[in-house]
C-alpha cells in the first residue's frame, strides 16, 4: 500500500515538475500577452472555434505519423494547420490510426505528444528530445480525464498562436 501511495506521489511530482518546466520553457505570458490573447479569443472567437478540431487533428497525426513511419514525410503542426485541405488531413489521419478511434487513449496520448512537441519546437534537438521523455512518462502517470483537460488547454492555447 505504501508503495502504490509513493509511486502516485512521484507521478504527480513528475507530472507538476513537466507542467512547471513546460511553462518555463514556453514563454511567460505578461499581463499584456494574457490581454492580447483574450482580445484575439473575443475578436476570432468563430475563427478560433473553427480552428481548435483542426489543431487537434494535425496533433494527433503529427505525433501518430512520427510514432508510426518515423516521421519520414517531416511534417509540422503549423503546416497541417495552415496548409493541408481539412479533409484530407482527416483523411490521413484516419489511415495512420490504422481502425483506432479518435476518441481513443491511443489517439488522446498522440495528441498530447504532438501539442507539447510543438510547444516545445522553439528548444534544440537534444532539449526537446529531453522534454519529450517527461511529457511521456508523465501522460502514462494521468488519468484519461486529466490528459483530456491538459489536451484541450494546450489545442486551445496553439489555435490562439495561429490567430496572431
Amino acid at each position: 500500500m505504501l508503495r502504490v501511495s509513493y509511486l502516485k506521489s512521484s507521478a504527480l511530482m513528475s507530472c507538476l515538475f513537466l507542467s512547471f518546466s513546460i511553462t518555463a520553457t514556453v514563454q511567460l505570458k505578461a499581463p499584456e500577452q494574457l490581454e492580447h490573447d483574450k482580445w484575439l479569443k473575443l475578436r476570432f472567437s468563430e475563427q478560433h472555434k473553427k480552428l481548435i478540431p483542426i489543431v487537434a487533428v494535425a496533433d494527433i497525426f503529427f505525433a501518430c505519423d512520427k510514432a508510426k513511419n518515423n516521421g519520414i514525410e517531416n511534417y509540422k503542426v503549423m503546416e497541417l494547420v495552415e496548409n493541408m485541405d481539412p479533409s484530407l488531413l482527416a483523411e490521413k489521419l484516419s489511415t495512420c490510426l490504422a481502425g483506432v478511434s479518435m476518441q481513443s487513449d491511443i489517439a488522446l496520448n498522440y495528441g498530447l505528444n504532438g501539442c507539447f512537441y510543438e510547444q516545445l519546437k522553439h528548444l534544440s534537438h537534444d532539449k526537446k528530445q529531453e522534454k519529450m521523455k517527461i511529457v511521456t512518462a508523465s501522460i502514462s502517470a494521468l488519468s484519461r480525464e486529466d490528459r483530456q483537460k491538459s489536451f484541450t488547454k494546450c489545442v486551445t492555447d496553439q489555435a490562439i498562436s495561429y490567430l496572431k
